[in-house]
């Protein structure tokens, strides 16, 4: 079973749908406890300090199922929130999972970036396992992830700068990009997810 956190701010119907349409078994969790997950799809739409604010009573929950080696993938905001901090909303804090910022796209460049743009194949993952470089994913987004450490991403795209599309350490997944959203090879991708799952 897929848990799908429901914090308020997700696109829950296009991820659970996703998710059913590849046989998995997703279910929208409103509560901090995920008893019987085999992975967690944190989903997001919307600022970065309002959905740490609803965020807030999963972290704990959230980090546990972490430690204990349960799969997570973080989509858009989501991917976000794994971050230090971000320029949206200066004073929140995030989950601090990955070390780094979230920063404003740069002036010069349609804000926010909205459609589809193409990944860089920076390193094989599991999760990303049948894309290949110059595969097109659909973007909603105007701030964007900088690791402190190189080594997390494993695909990049490029709106004005190189940024991180895809962010892979251990158990824990994201995609600035909304897979949900991204035809097939989107899909493919919640398929890669689902199969670590069932590792």
């Amino acid at each position: 079973m897929i848990a799908i956190v429901n914090y308020g701010m997700g696109n829950l119907f296009s991820i659970y749908n996703a998710l059913s349409k590849i046989g998995a078994d997703p279910k929208v969790f409103t509560e901090p406890r995920f008893e019987g997950a085999d992975g967690i799809v944190i989903p997001g739409v919307g600022s970065f300090g309002m959905c740490m604010s609803r965020l807030s009573q999963f972290q704990e929950a959230l980090f546990e199922s972490l430690q204990s080696g349960t799969p997570m993938l973080g989509i858009c905001i989501g991917m976000q929130v794994l971050f230090d901090r971000s320029m949206e909303s200066p004073g929140a804090r995030g989950f601090g999972w990955i070390k780094g910022d979230v920063v404003r796209l740069p002036e010069g460049v349609t804000i926010p970036q909205m459609g589809w743009n193409n990944l860089s194949m920076k390193r094989e993952v599991p999760l990303l396992e049948g894309i290949r470089d110059g595969d097109m994913f659909y973007f909603v987004h105007s701030y964007y992830c900088l690791p402190e450490d190189p080594s997390v991403v494993a695909a990049t795209t490029e709106h004005g700068v190189e940024m991180a599309a895809a962010v892979i350490r251990d158990n824990l997944s994201a995609t600035q990009f909304h897979p949900e959203k991204s035809g097939a090879k989107g899909l493919l991708i919640l398929e890669n997810f689902v199969r670590s799952t069932r590792c």
